[in-house]
């Protein structure tokens, strides 16, 4: 399918006013505050462009399936390092980048935004933009296309993006340890000073999970170094399958789900209700019934921030307040890049 049909939907309801809300697989429906406005779905703009296993780049339009795209690298032995949930079977390459959500080894990989080299869009007018391409040094000035990251489709109808992959490690391994949540923030923060191939980290219930992945050199000598009990293979591969989906068992049930993204080193973040710790301590998950006030206060004591992942009720705002400078400059950009106001309006903060 062509780009046409999005192109005119986009500009017959901007001369209308009217909402649209941008959706792919919808596997992340849950995520932000709740969709509004007429469905455009973007499923049938799909396929893979281009894929130059040697460049180490990829680019498909926003309806290709993610797990067409990684079956295409696995086939080079190659990933997308950031490790993507993707939180049902329909997710798609432009849901990945417009939720900028990145799975268990940001820590050690980077995130969404880091291995976008360009993309193509559709802004609020309809208009086709490009921006950046497919080799690193293309990407100067102003990086829109990075920026498309996390903006939940608030900015545009992402059409196109070209990233950066990686090869797989040729070998991993996965080390348990008993381990009390201050003990295992203190020597996560000592680990991550020295050369050691940690590519994730959970902590859940005193128990402490690390996931090595490198040369089978290295990863020998980090087991002799850090200790603890090596876990099977598929038990491993199972459970950081079940964190990066939130499949484990920490994630079931009816309570709110916080993310507290703090510094690595911040202390244990003291609040009523269970927590698991991924990327070195410096992402927290609280599942707690506690109210959005003292869960967004304790955060921000720790130097952080909290966002409301999943709840029932999302009353109290998907994502923390912003400061008036900040919410100033987000205000100016969707008025930039849509300025009638209806892609996605509210998804991301509701007065935008």
């Amino acid at each position: 399918m062509s780009f046409e049909p999005i192109q005119e939907r986009i500009r017959e309801a901007a001369g209308r006013g009217s909402a649209l809300r941008i959706r792919g697989g919808g596997s992340k429906d849950f995520y932000g505050n709740a969709p509004r406005g007429e469905l455009l779905d973007t499923r049938a703009h799909a396929g893979i462009v281009s894929y130059e296993p040697t460049e180490l780049v990829l680019s498909a339009r926003c309806g290709t399936s993610l797990l067409e795209i990684q079956e295409v690298l696995a086939e080079k032995s190659q990933l997308l390092p950031f490790e993507p949930p993707h939180f049902g079977p329909g997710a798609t390459l432009g849901g990945c980048v417009a939720a900028g959500l990145s799975g268990p080894r940001r820590a050690s990989a980077g995130a969404v935004r880091d291995f976008v080299l360009g993309a193509v869009i559709l802004d609020g007018r309809g208009q086709r933009l490009a921006f950046g391409g497919q080799v690193m040094k293309n990407v100067a000035g102003y990086d829109v296309a990075r920026l498309l990251a996390g903006s939940l489709g608030t900015l545009g109808v992402i059409l196109e993006v070209s990233l950066k992959v990686l090869p797989r490690s040729p070998a991993e391994a996965t080390l348990r340890l008993e381990l009390p949540q201050a003990e295992a923030l203190r020597k996560l923060n000592g680990w991550a000073g020295r050369p050691l191939p940690i590519s994730a980290s959970a902590w859940r219930g005193d128990e402490l999970r690390l996931r090595l992945s490198g040369a089978e050199s290295a990863i020998r000598a980090a087991v002799q170094a850090i200790g603890g009990e090596t876990v099977a293979q598929e038990e491993a591969a199972s459970y950081w399958t079940g964190v990066r989906e939130q499949a484990d068992a920490f994630f079931a049930g009816e309570l709110p789900l916080w993310r507290l993204s703090v510094p690595s080193n911040a202390a244990p973040v003291e609040l009523q209700g269970e927590q698991l710790l991924e990327w070195g301590g410096a992402l927290r998950w609280l599942r707690s019934s506690a109210d959005a006030g003292t869960v967004r206060a304790a955060a921000m004591r720790a130097g952080g921030h909290a966002t409301l992942f999943r709840a029932p009720d999302k009353a109290a705002g998907a994502f923390t307040p912003l400061a008036p400078a900040l919410a100033r400059l987000h205000r100016g950009l969707k008025k930039a890049f849509d300025p009638a106001g209806i892609l996605n309006p509210g998804r991301l903060y509701p007065e935008f």
